[in-house]
C-alpha cells in the first residue's frame, strides 16, 4: 500500500491510525498542502485524487480517497482488530460520531475554507469547533465508556483524536468538554495513536518533531 499524506492533515491521521492498529505496513508519500502553492493541486496528484485532497491510498490495485471510505475498506479486508462494533446500535453510534466530526466539524475548519476567511480564520475555526464539540460532548456522555463508544477503540476514536489536535492548534478552550478531553488522553497513550501522530511523520518539520 502507498499512503499519500500530509503530517498535519487530520483526515490523513485517521487513516494512519487505522493502518497502525491493523498492522498494515505501507509506504508514505508526503503531499505538502502549503509548499509550491499546494502540492495537492499538481496535475500528477489530481490524476490520483480529483478532489485534490489527502489522504489517498493505493491498495489492492485500487486508489481510494476520503478517510472514512478508506477506513471502511480496511475494516472489511482486515477485520482484526475491529473498528466497528458487532452490536448494530453501537455500530450506528460509532458511525454517527465519526460523521459528526468528519462531516460536521472538520470540513468547516480545513485549509481550503480558512483561506477564504482571511483575517477571521482563527475566530471562524474556533466557532466551528466549539459548536461541534458542544454537541459531541453531550453525545459522548451517553455513549462513552473508556473510549467514544464503550470500551473498544472504534472508527469514532480515529476521528476524535485528530479533531482535538485541531482544536488545540486553534487555541480552543477544552475546559467545557471533559468527556472529550478524558477520552482523547486515554487514546493518546495507545501505541497506534503515538506512531501515527503528526509530530512523528517523515514530512514533519524539524521544529515540530516529537
Amino acid at each position: 500500500p502507498i499512503l499519500y499524506s500530509y503530517f498535519r492533515s487530520s483526515c490523513s491521521w485517521r487513516v494512519r491510525i487505522a493502518l497502525a492498529l491493523k498492522g498494515i505496513s505501507y509506504d508514505l508519500v508526503p503531499v505538502n498542502l502549503i509548499k509550491d502553492g499546494g502540492q495537492q493541486f499538481s496535475a500528477e496528484f489530481k490524476a490520483l485524487n480529483p478532489m485534490q485532497q489527502v489522504p489517498a491510498l493505493k491498495i489492492d490495485g485500487i486508489t481510494l480517497s476520503q478517510s472514512l471510505a478508506i477506513i471502511n475498506y480496511l475494516e472489511e479486508t482486515h477485520p482484526n482488530p475491529r473498528l466497528l462494533p458487532q452490536d448494530p446500535k453501537k455500530r450506528a453510534q460509532v458511525r454517527m460520531i465519526a460523521d459528526h466530526i468528519a462531516s460536521g466539524i472538520q470540513p468547516l475548519q480545513n485549509l481550503s475554507v480558512l483561506k477564504q476567511m482571511g483575517e477571521k480564520k482563527m475566530e471562524w475555526a474556533q466557532n466551528c469547533i466549539m459548536s461541534g464539540f458542544q454537541a459531541l460532548e453531550q453525545i459522548l456522555q451517553h455513549t462513552a465508556g473508556h473510549y467514544c463508544v464503550g470500551d473498544e477503540v472504534s472508527m469514532a476514536d480515529l476521528c476524535l483524536v485528530p479533531q482535538v489536535a485541531n482544536a488545540e492548534r486553534f487555541k480552543v478552550d477544552m475546559g467545557p468538554y471533559p468527556t472529550i478531553t478524558r477520552i482523547n488522553k486515554a487514546l493518546l497513550e495507545l501505541e497506534a495513536f503515538k506512531i501515527s501522530h503528526p509530530s512523528r511523520q517523515p514530512d514533519t518539520p524539524a521544529e515540530l518533531r516529537a
